[in-house]
């Protein structure tokens, strides 16, 4: 599931068991603050939403891609980008790993506005401190 951040188009995401509210509510909750305006589709799972949120949503069973301000085509950008890295990259990915390539795109996507020396800076900033050993990475241990 993810999320874009309209004013700064900064993309959140996380992989998720299913599509039910008690999956994607928490990821909200986590993510959004209380008050905000959220833009979804007509997915039921997204109801409860209007508790917390200033919810609104299009309905593309019904033919529905904007309504006003409402739409989910941000979003829906985001994962046509990251579908296509999949399909023409990697062609197709093992789910235990599904979050590591989800990052992958978000980092992609959150830095895209910058040239490849600057997201190059920034991608080695974030590794100083940080352990990923070969049974992790291959989902094996090692023998």
């Amino acid at each position: 599931m993810g999320m874009i951040e309209r004013n700064t188009g900064e993309f959140r995401g996380a992989v998720v068991d299913n599509v039910k509210r008690t999956s994607l509510e928490p990821q909200v909750h986590a993510n959004v603050e209380q008050g905000s305006t959220v833009y979804t589709d007509s997915l039921k799972s997204y109801y409860r939403l209007n508790e917390r949120y200033n919810h609104s949503w299009v309905d593309h069973t019904a033919g529905q891609y904007v309504n006003g301000a409402t739409h989910t085509n941000t979003i829906e950008n985001f994962w046509s980008c990251f579908k296509r890295s999949i399909k023409g990259t990697y062609i197709q990915i093992a789910s235990f790993h599904a979050d590591r390539y989800l990052d992958e795109q978000a980092f992609r996507f959150n830095y895209r506005k910058l040239n490849d020396a600057q997201r190059f800076e920034i991608a080695m900033g974030k590794i100083f401190g940080k352990k990923l050993p070969y049974a992790e990475l291959t989902g094996k241990a090692v023998v």
